[in-house]
């Protein structure tokens, strides 16, 4: 009757929604429910919506409690002495008189919002009875006052909270896995289930807009979410106002689902346009401002973009006028300067009323917009051939991001620093709509390759996260005082490999860790992440949840393979050049929908991946396959704080040779050899020839621009 009254009661304040009973039926009678631990609620959830008396396996201390003593008489409870190890065994052993135990793999409520620290003795628990493993996310009570997330997240008292049940699973050792070995292959395994949980129940088959408006409805109207070198934040309310001002004043311009070609830097301007072409179902195509004319004329014409949205302002401060000239000879240019005095103070009010009833407002504007819908069209860096449109999907994003939220614990606290261009899929995910759609706050600086200034306005405004490329990463150090990273909980670097010398100096002189991760425009973007939990130095990380990969045998390479994916992130498809605005789904020998990163890795046991080099990026020296990649990375770790590029030409004796591009004045062949024998690494890995440069060649996302590199050795050589 008790546990009647308190389910009815439960349900009548929190709406509680449950889903995936049969999973529960489906378990049997010996099963480990495992749960993330969101609030003080969690126990009496469980034990008045799950069927049958269930058992709860908590610590001594708490048991005795007055909240655990309220469930006493609805529960079974079996205490553990975390100080006793034969507590463990004790509870191997109840489990074994099939029976249904709840417990906590956390030990402990979220202090984050995100999954804490996963315990290795539950894995084992289910390993030694034979359990059946059941997951169960729970979502929602941490926005009550029963949570420890005061301060961090908008508590309100009666939140909907839902609880879902997942299919059951099995862990099991193999034979040979044994003591703590054992105990640490089961705690993996559980760590990988929960992490695996929170993807699957995660909500991201939506569209960004959507996402957007939930989160206003989650954080509240006036949180503060993005501000710019103007210094004038806005919330969720005044950005959205924005937005549909924007959204009213150009919706008759374009088609539904048409391209748009979006030319500006990173600022608050950018994402009201973004959000305004959003709200009409109009697909934003970021171009790449650094690619020149002739690159940008490429990619409209790529993606049969009739319209570019741009800013005088812009325009004048990066002396791009004969740059837009040539752009505006084959599309049309519409400069945000001319539109902003036509908005009147009905329009200002139009908007504001849009904000206010944003949902309604957006269904009916959108045309209801699938999450399966192009939502973005990124360029390919081009770094190793000619640029393509990336066609990346509302539900590509969002389950990206939701991906790295089950790693990494992002905080409505946070604040990140963006100076990534928006064009770049690492800018645009990551520090653009990753932040909007979880309440962080973000930073726009309009370009990252301000290495005096950049640390300085981190130090301002007391950035929490940052996310980089080893290039920019390696600038900032060489200026930033030692105190100016001084609030930063992390930094995630990718879009190239980052050197040891780097990851040095930002550990010792600033007492920073960065994250290495792996990614590419194509995955939306990323793959792999080495987290506070799972880091790994010299590896990018262990792949993110809910993505599968095979690796392919490479002729010539005998350590590791090239890596295929296949997941909800991997985009919808190309748009080519000869084919403009059709969409090219992604398809390899092992299918559609599996995409080919042309990345030579390896995985160790714990799933750690290292990037061996891409398949284009080898050469055949002498019979033997050598890794350019690898080789740069040998070179780096000789001559430090400097910028090297590694090419191959055609040999007439060796098949081919190898070339250095370096800005290092003082670079010589020897001392590489020297350095070489003394690492043990063959003579065939040292390059035959150097040319010395004032600059290596560099792409605006701080990549190398190898076919300029490629371009410059056959001009020196010449190879033309």
């Amino acid at each position: 009757m008790l546990r009647r009254i308190l389910k009815v009661l439960l349900k009548f304040f929190y709406r509680v929604e449950i889903t995936g009973l049969e999973h529960f039926k489906q378990a049997g009678d010996r099963v480990l429910i495992v749960a993330n631990h969101t609030s003080f609620l969690d126990g009496l959830l469980l034990a008045c919506f799950l069927p049958k008396k269930l058992s709860f396996a908590i610590n001594t201390q708490i048991s005795e409690r007055w909240y655990s003593r309220l469930i006493r008489p609805i529960v079974n409870l079996f205490a553990m002495d975390p100080t006793n190890p034969l507590s463990l065994k004790s509870l191997i052993r109840y489990v074994q008189q099939d029976k249904r135990v709840v417990i906590f793999p956390e030990g402990r409520i979220t202090v984050t919002g995100a999954l804490m620290k996963i315990y290795n003795g539950p894995g084992l628990v289910a390993d030694r009875s034979g359990a059946m493993v059941l997951p169960v996310r729970l979502e929602g009570a941490q926005y009550t006052p029963f949570s420890r997330l005061r301060g961090r997240v908008r508590l309100r008292w009666f939140p909907k909270i839902t609880i879902k049940v997942l299919p059951p699973q099995v862990i099991s050792a193999p034979d040979n896995v044994r003591g703590r070995a054992r105990r640490k292959y089961a705690g993996q395994v559980l760590s990988d289930i929960m992490t695996d949980m929170m993807y699957k129940t995660g909500n991201y088959n939506r569209t960004i807009m959507q996402g957007v408006l939930d989160a206003m409805k989650t954080h509240g109207r006036n949180h503060k979410i993005v501000e710019d070198i103007e210094r004038q934040p806005l919330g969720y309310n005044q950005l959205l106002t924005r937005a549909f001002i924007l959204g009213n004043k150009i919706k008759d311009n374009h088609e539904h689902g048409e391209y748009v070609g979006v030319l500006l830097p990173n600022s608050v301007g950018t994402v009201v346009v973004f959000l305004g072409l959003q709200i009409h179902s109009y697909v934003p195509a970021m171009l790449n401002f650094s690619a020149g004319a002739k690159g940008m004329i490429s990619a409209c014409e790529t993606a049969a973009i009739k319209t570019v949205y741009t800013s005088r302002r812009f325009i004048k401060m990066g002396r791009m006028e004969d740059t837009i000239a040539a752009l505006a000879e084959k599309v049309k240019i519409v400069y945000l300067d001319d539109l902003i005095p036509t908005v009147t103070l009905f329009d200002k009010l139009r908007g504001a009323v849009n904000a206010r009833f944003a949902n309604t407002t957006y269904m009916r504007k959108s045309k209801k917009a699938k999450p399966e819908d192009p939502a973005v069209v990124l360029f390919t860096s081009g770094s190793e051939g000619v640029p393509k449109g990336v066609v990346l999907s509302h539900a590509n994003i969002l389950a990206n991001g939701v991906q790295m939220s089950t790693r990494i614990d992002f905080s409505a606290q946070d604040i990140i620093f963006n100076a990534l261009p928006m064009f770049h899929s690492f800018g645009l995910s990551a520090g653009t709509l990753l932040p909007l759609l979880s309440g962080m706050r973000t930073f726009f600086y309009p370009t990252p390759l301000h290495y005096r200034i950049v640390p300085e306005m981190v130090y301002e405004v007391n950035a929490t996260i940052m996310f980089g490329t080893n290039t920019f990463l390696k600038g900032y150090a060489r200026f930033a005082h030692p105190y100016d990273f001084y609030s930063l909980r992390y930094v995630f670097a990718g879009a190239e490999k980052l050197h040891e010398d780097t990851r040095k100096v930002w550990s010792e002189r600033f007492g920073v860790r960065i994250l290495e991760g792996y990614g590419a425009t194509e995955t939306s973007p990323a793959l792999t992440s080495n987290t506070a939990m799972d880091n790994k130095s010299g590896t990018v990380g262990r792949l993110l949840p809910g993505i599968e990969y095979k690796l392919l045998p490479v002729p010539g390479v005998g350590k590791g393979g090239r890596l295929i994916v296949k997941g909800a992130n991997i985009m919808r498809g190309y748009l080519l050049h000869d084919k403009p605005g059709v969409i090219q789904p992604p398809v390899t020998e092992q299918g559609e929908g599996w995409y080919d990163t042309g990345d030579i890795v390896t995985l160790d046991e714990d799933g750690f991946v290292t990037i061996r080099g891409r398949a284009k990026r080898f050469a055949k020296v002498g019979g033997e396959m050598i890794s350019l990649t690898a080789v740069e990375e040998f070179i780096s770790r000789v001559w430090q704080d400097k910028q090297h590029a590694v090419v191959s030409i055609p040999d007439d004796v060796k098949g081919e040779q190898l070339v250095l591009v370096t800005d290092d004045d003082s670079a010589e062949r020897k001392e590489l050899v020297t350095a070489a024998r003394e690492q043990g690494i063959g003579e065939l890995n040292v390059p035959k020839k150097t040319i010395k440069v004032k600059e290596v060649p560099l792409l605006g996302t701080g990549k190398t621009d190898y076919p300029a590199v490629q371009a410059l050795v056959s001009t020196e050589l010449g190879l033309v």
